[in-house]
């Protein structure tokens, strides 16, 4: 079955793209807290028409391209029009917008043309990339896939062998530029090369491989837009061999995503240096790592972003679930690792802080940076979300590769599992989403790359990491009553993908505080 055109493709992605934008005009006459509902959908609904977009150039380079992208964009109008039944008057939007796009959903949606989708088609990566992506699929083979059950299951730490290991592979200086010791030039490269690593390293485990770049990478970040130079000189190099772990904390108990109104406090010390006291949750990593990228408020009396700084704040490195330090003049932190279903090895720790002194040199930026951390933190925060949308995209591979493998060999009623249509349309449908996911996620690396794309990275976390849970859940399925069991990898990545939505910005505060309001800014 041939599926729809090429032409017929881009002519979908218009109508919707038209869809959007009048709604986007309809909504942004009203408060965004008077219409949550619609805004969380428009949200959605704009990300999957911007990965259609993203697409479309995918789909130029060969048949079965647009044949992946013709059904991936059926899927979108499909959800649209579902989301206007019974709302197209609070999207503006005349009930019969859609309608043209019937015929088009009909035949990219039809189970005879999806069934001949399931083998996907290739990533389009330029040799040199592709070149990244082979060696880092080895490594997680070969070195991350052989120990995550172990660590999933006893919630054990993260092997120092994979640190060690991807030290040497140069993971940590992807986003170092290189007078720092890293191998940042500029451009899109690095962070295409950011997006390769951490789809290929979560394909082996989310908990032990493609999250482990994220933390140093953030406080890179921060440290290039606003450190100074001798802060820059002293951890930039370190960051990037691996001989500096950072872990970020940011989150409280009484805050969760609304960064701005974090209470932790740092105020001056009479002998120099500031007092950090009050408590931190969800600080992933804290007991291995070397230093905390801490947001504390400096400046009394404020309760929004501008009182925030952010400080690097050195710790001794402790194994297992909990840790307690003191210092000679009284100073307290004290930490335990919080259970999670999922995503363990590295470990989310709530950490207090009693009269924790640190020194001048520990606020990035000096002077300069003290009531700007917010603005430090969201520089590393941005390139967080295109992170977690890669990592998303290697949970979802490992899911379907999982899946295809049972389905081929379990037989029922007298078949392979792979033999039935609907196992075929769901391996057609899961293979779909991973490309636009990954196409979706290169294209805004590209963005980033350029100076761009802070709207897209946004979207991409927002749309990628829903569908995550639905590529794992759908892998689990295939397995049947094994896909319940520990004894399959992929209860594993079921478990690990719910969190995706939940961490670096929880879906309903990116939709609603970021991209509603921006698209309806």
């Amino acid at each position: 079955m041939d599926g729809p055109s090429l032409d017929s493709t881009r002519e979908a992605v218009a109508t919707l793209e038209s869809v959007v934008h009048t709604a986007i005009a309809h909504l942004s006459k009203r408060p965004i807290d008077d219409q949550q509902v619609v805004a969380y959908d428009l949200a959605h609904a704009a990300s999957a028409v911007s990965a259609a977009r993203a697409l479309l150039d995918y789909a130029n380079q060969g048949e079965a391209q647009t044949r992946l992208c013709a059904a991936f964009v059926a899927d979108v109008a499909h959800d649209i029009a579902s989301r206007l039944v019974g709302r197209h008057q609070h999207w503006g939007v005349a009930p019969e917008a859609l309608n043209d796009l019937n015929g088009f959903m009909a035949a990219g949606r039809d189970p005879e043309f999806l069934t001949t989708l399931v083998d996907g088609a290739p990533s389009q990566l330029d040799p040199d990339m592709e070149l990244a992506s082979q060696t880092f699929r080895r490594f997680a083979n070969e070195h991350i896939a052989p120990q995550a059950e172990h660590v999933h299951r006893s919630n054990d730490d993260v092997p120092e062998a994979l640190i060690s290991g991807l030290a040497e592979l140069g993971v940590f200086g992807l986003s170092v530029p290189a007078e720092y010791g890293g191998f940042a030039e500029g451009g899109s490269n690095d962070y295409l090369a950011m997006v390769v690593a951490t789809e290929e390293l979560s394909r082996g485990s989310l908990g032990i491989g493609g999250s482990l770049i994220t933390r140093p990478e953030i406080l890179a970040r921060a440290l290039l837009a606003g450190g100074t130079e001798d802060q820059k000189q002293r951890w930039l190099p370190q960051l990037a061999s691996g001989a500096v772990m950072a872990a970020v904390a940011v989150t409280e108990p009484d805050y969760g995503s609304d960064v701005a109104a974090v209470r932790v406090g740092a105020t001056r010390h009479p002998d120099g240096g500031w007092v950090i006291n009050g408590t931190k949750t969800w600080c992933t990593f804290a007991g291995r790592a070397d230093v905390l990228m801490l947001l504390a408020r400096t400046e009394p009396g404020t309760d929004n972003h501008r009182g925030l700084s952010v400080f690097i704040v050195e710790k001794p490195r402790y194994p297992g679930h909990s840790f307690d330090l003191a210092q000679p003049d009284g100073g307290r932190m004290t930490a335990q690792a919080i259970d999670t279903i999922g995503y363990r090895g590295m470990h989310s720790y709530e950490v207090a802080f009693d009269n924790w002194r640190v020194p001048d040199d520990s606020l990035i930026g000096g002077e300069d940076g003290r009531g700007r951390g917010f603005y430090y933190q969201m520089e590393g925060f941005e390139n967080g979300r295109l992170q977690t949308a890669a990592r998303a995209v290697g949970v979802m591979q490992a899911a379907y590769e999982a899946a295809v493998a049972y389905a081929q060999d379990r037989v029922v009623f007298g078949a392979t599992v792979a033999d039935f249509q609907l196992t075929q349309v769901k391996l057609a449908r899961m293979a779909v989403l991973i490309q636009a996911a990954r196409q979706f996620s290169l294209h805004v690396a590209r963005l980033m790359g350029d100076g761009d794309g802070t709207l897209e990275a946004s979207m991409v976390k927002a749309y990628v990491c829903r569908a995550a849970e639905w590529v794992t859940r759908e892998a689990m399925q295939i397995h049947g009553g094994m896909g319940y069991a520990e004894e399959y990898a992929v209860s594993r990545y079921f478990v690990d993908a719910r969190v995706l939505s939940i961490f670096e910005g929880a879906d309903e505060t990116l939709c609603l505080k970021v991209i509603a309001r921006r698209l309806l800014g």
